[in-house]
């Protein structure tokens, strides 16, 4: 049953597009790069709660490791995505890209990853209270 999460992360793509294009021509009208970066992370997380709370009401989750299963999977493509699309067809060094991956510089891509891997977990807990 992973199919249908597999083809519910495409439109992260799409939300995290959408999620560059407010950091780009808003808010580094107003702070730093570094500033920009770290409210761009957490617009992201936002953002991908608002979308992931939405699918996994229409799409229940099957299990505590089935949630897990989908964070991970979502994890790997975005990696993958990141890393192929950006040094691939974007032409960025491997360097320009691990950059955001060092929290200790303030770079928080890492956080909004781990909102990735966890989020379906969070809603699974949710939805079974209810």
């Amino acid at each position: 049953m992973l199919l249908k999460y597999f083809f519910a992360w495409f439109p992260m793509v799409v939300i995290a597009i959408l999620n560059g294009l407010l950091r780009q021509f808003v808010i580094m009208n107003y702070v730093d790069e570094l500033t920009v970066h770290q409210i761009s992370c957490f617009t992201g997380i936002l953002f991908f709660a608002v979308y992931i709370y939405f699918i996994t009401r229409a799409w229940k989750i099957e299990s505590c490791k089935h949630s897990w299963l989908i964070g991970l999977m979502w994890v790997g493509m975005t990696i993958i995505f990141e890393f192929g699309f950006g040094h691939y067809v974007m032409g960025h060094p491997w360097e320009k890209l691990f950059h955001d991956y060092n929290i200790l510089a303030g770079r928080l891509w890492v956080i909004l990853l781990i909102w990735t891997l966890i989020a379906p977990n969070i809603f699974y807990k949710i939805q079974k209270r209810r």
